[in-house]
């Protein structure tokens, strides 16, 4: 049994590209835990898309050993997730962890996700250490950098460490600052075991791998353990440690992180944040644990060419398998047939849900435009949730419609105030406070509407701040507003997944900029199609997709007028014989241009 006094649990939170996964590496490789033949980089991202992208998507861990002061510790590292979607990821992390390594680029400064993630450490009562990292870059000035997270988040300067995880340099400061000043792990290796899940996956051999961080007591192989939310017992067959590859031991005991297999057979039946506990001795009381993820952003997936409603269902079942933290359930529409609702953390992680669904199953997939959670209060004061604008109840039972609103902050340099004020008050949103963390960076606090922010404001804010922009932001609850639901007809025709719900004063111009795309959008038939913005009973825009025409006269030299005039009625019954049999193939390019930026 490893002396808990020389254990010490540590996360990596920094924001997008600061370069955790490479610090990671550099930690791994300085211990010897990875040879150099065996070393890539990002190794600890085993998902492709992670390498493909250059993002962590998953928090992952792993087990170092290093020698301080003579002393043999056992170092358990998680590299963390910087994008703002993952945030959950991150906070559910670190529960597992004492400490923490904030990292900031020499070269950048504070950033919006460095303040989220500070205040998650600060929730979770981690030793935070602040590490300046890129120290090796021509452009670098960590001094300054460390006085301005000093300023901002007020970890003392002094103390911070500079490395570059590039080259390796800084180190051995920074393993001796992980001795020194993470504490050691609390627990009672003679008391009932409690053991938190804080993470699980499915390995299709063996089943579900429990990644779990013993608080109390001691699990080994043959145990009988009892999951205690879920009431369950199963029969350990293996505990390990992530070393980085994962290496079976006799025993884990107080203060460890590893995993652990139990015959377990679907992510189901794992609950993130239960407390595992042993059958013969549980425990009394179950650990905190974490509340569910809470999915806002929601799109329609419907199986597009060549891909059956069987074979989508079947690809989100085994993905489901795999990320639990997205949701589907059966949808049906008129114009798309049958798919699946699907709720998601945000939208990029909406978008690597659709990549993995159409990489790892070989499927098509047609998706709608995202949307929001709405809150609808009805005329009996009931409150009824959706999440699509089809979902929407009728005029006459609805009293309020409620959207929901954020906290983000903008971190931005300081000559581009105006414009980025200027298009946040484009978007609804409410000015908090303006704060100045030097002479040159700026941080601005908003509220918005969620449904304002979620599709382009990170990227036309960094277009507006020529790329040093960055924002995070928080879901604080619901609010009123005047909002109603703008419906589009496509050859009269009501096509509900491009339905969306907008404020009032902005429905006018975003119907007309909506069937004006749309029209761009839909190819030409052989009939006119008609395209149209609604509110309720009221057209408020329209566009129309004028019709293929051949020229049936073509053939007729001279003679008779009445043989033309013939010709071009038989035409023109056709044309309307084909519009009210005919369907208008919409391509899914129309089903996103209602996310036109230019809104």
């Amino acid at each position: 049994m490893f002396n808990r006094q020389h254990i010490r649990n540590f996360g990596i939170v920094a924001h997008i590209d600061h370069g955790k996964s490479t610090l990671a590496d550099r930690l791994l490789e300085h211990s010897g835990a990875i040879s150099k033949r065996d070393m890539r980089e990002q190794f600890l991202d085993d998902m492709e898309l992670e390498r493909e992208m250059g993002i962590t998507i998953k928090a992952n861990r792993a087990t170092i050993r290093h020698t301080y002061k003579g002393e043999e510790h056992m170092l358990n590292l998680l590299d963390t997730p910087g994008h703002v979607d993952f945030h959950y990821e991150v906070s559910r992390a670190l529960a597992a962890c004492d400490g923490v390594l904030l990292l900031v680029d020499a070269t950048q400064g504070v950033q919006a996700q460095t303040v989220a993630n500070a205040y998650i450490a600060v929730e979770a009562n981690a030793e935070i250490i602040l590490v300046i990292n890129k120290i090796d870059l021509p452009s670098a000035h960590p001094e300054e950098v460390a006085l301005e997270v000093e300023q901002v988040l007020g970890l003392s300067a002094d103390e911070a460490i500079f490395t570059s995880a590039k080259t390796g340099e800084g180190l051995d400061e920074l393993l001796a600052a992980i001795c020194e000043r993470i504490p050691a792990p609390e627990g009672n290796p003679d008391a009932p075991l409690r053991a938190l899940v804080y993470d699980a996956k499915h390995d299709p051999h063996r089943g579900v791998v429990s990644h779990i961080r013993i608080v109390d007591g001691v699990v080994k192989k043959g145990d009988k353990i009892r999951m205690m939310a879920a009431q369950t017992d199963h029969l350990v067959t293996e505990v390990g440690k992530f070393t980085p590859k994962m290496t079976a031991v006799a025993n884990m005991a107080a203060g460890e992180v590893g995993y652990l297999f139990a015959g377990i057979k679907t992510l189901v039946d794992v609950n993130i944040g239960d407390t595992i506990t042993l059958a013969s001795n549980p425990a009394t009381d179950a650990l905190p644990g974490y509340q569910a993820p809470n999915q806002m952003v929601f799109c329609d997936f419907y199986p597009g060419p060549g891909t059956e409603t069987a074979a989508l269902r079947e690809a989100m079942e085994q993905l489901w398998i795999n990320d639990c933290s997205f949701t589907y359930e059966p949808v049906t529409s008129d114009a798309l047939g049958i798919g699946f609702r699907c709720g998601f953390l945000g939208l990029l992680h909406m978008k690597i849900i659709q990549e993995r669904l159409e990489r790892e199953s070989d499927v098509n997939v047609v998706q709608t435009a995202p949307t929001v959670t709405y809150q609808i209060l009805l005329n009996d004061d009931t409150v009824e949730q959706i999440q699509s604008p089809s979902e929407m109840p009728d005029l006459s039972k609805i009293v309020e419609i409620r959207e929901p609103f954020c906290r983000a902050n903008i971190i931005i340099p300081a000559e581009f105030i105006g414009v980025v004020l200027q298009m946040s008050l484009e978007r609804r949103g409410e000015h908090v406070k303006t704060e100045y963390l030097s002479t040159t960076r700026v941080m601005i606090t908003f509220n918005f509407p969620l449904g304002e922010i979620i599709y382009d404001f990170y990227d036309r804010l960094k277009s507006f701040t020529k790329g040093y922009g960055t924002v995070d932001y928080e879901v604080t609850g619901f609010s009123g507003g005047d909002l109603v639901k703008l419906d589009v007809l496509v050859n009269n025709v009501l096509v509900d997944a491009l339905s969306v719900i907008v404020h009032r004063d902005k429905a006018q111009f975003r119907g007309r900029r909506l069937v004006s795309r749309l029209r761009k959008e839909i190819n030409r038939h052989m009939f006119e199609i008609p395209i149209q913005a609604a509110i309720g009973a009221k057209i408020i825009a329209r566009e129309t997709i004028k019709a293929f025409r051949k020229n049936v006269t073509a053939k007729c030299y001279g003679g008779d007028i009445t043989r033309k005039r013939k010709l071009l009625e038989k035409q023109k019954a056709g044309k309307r014989r084909m519009k009210n049999i005919g369907n208008v193939e919409i391509p899914q390019e129309a089903f996103m241009s209602i996310l036109d930026p230019g809104d």
